[in-house]
């Protein structure tokens, strides 16, 4: 029998292959259901206007139950965004991500949301304790346990 994150999983894989995704959101891989990415772009006039990055989900066992971990994948070619909730090491301190997650969110809602904070972005900055935070972070930014204090960013 399949897990409950599996059927979750198909079904969202499906209606992404059906309807697509929302303009600016593309889906580049889904082999299994532990690894999903999808590249992201802020359409629009924005500060990341042109700017392109990739999002990796990475779902456990409990998944919708559990969030997914979410993050922008950053290499020697490849940045996170600079932005004050996205860390040098593509960590995003975001609620839905954490203490605000919800079952009813989809893989495609994390995105456009992601994208909306994006596009509301005022000024293109790291979050302050970033060098602190990437030096001692764990792999997982789930296992961080981040303050949420700012919504107006």
């Amino acid at each position: 029998m399949a897990s409950i994150s599996a059927r979750r999983l198909a079904k969202e894989l499906r209606e992404i292959q059906l309807e697509g995704c929302p303009v600016g959101i593309a889906l580049v891989t889904a082999d299994d259901f532990a690894t999903w990415r999808f590249s992201i772009e802020v359409m629009g006039e924005s500060l990341y206007e042109g700017e392109q990055y990739l999002l990796q989900f990475r779902f456990d066992s409990q998944y919708p139950i559990s969030s997914p971990a979410v993050q922008f994948v950053v290499g020697p070619e490849r940045e996170s965004p600079i932005h004050p909730h996205v860390y040098s090491n593509g960590h995003i301190c975001a609620s839905i991500l954490g203490t605000e997650w919800s079952p009813v969110l989809s893989v495609v809602a994390v995105c456009v949301t992601l994208q909306s904070m994006l596009a509301s972005c005022k000024k293109k900055e790291r979050p302050v304790d970033n060098d602190r935070y990437v030096r001692t972070a764990p792999e997982n930014p789930k296992k961080t346990r981040f303050h949420y204090d700012d919504d107006n960013v």
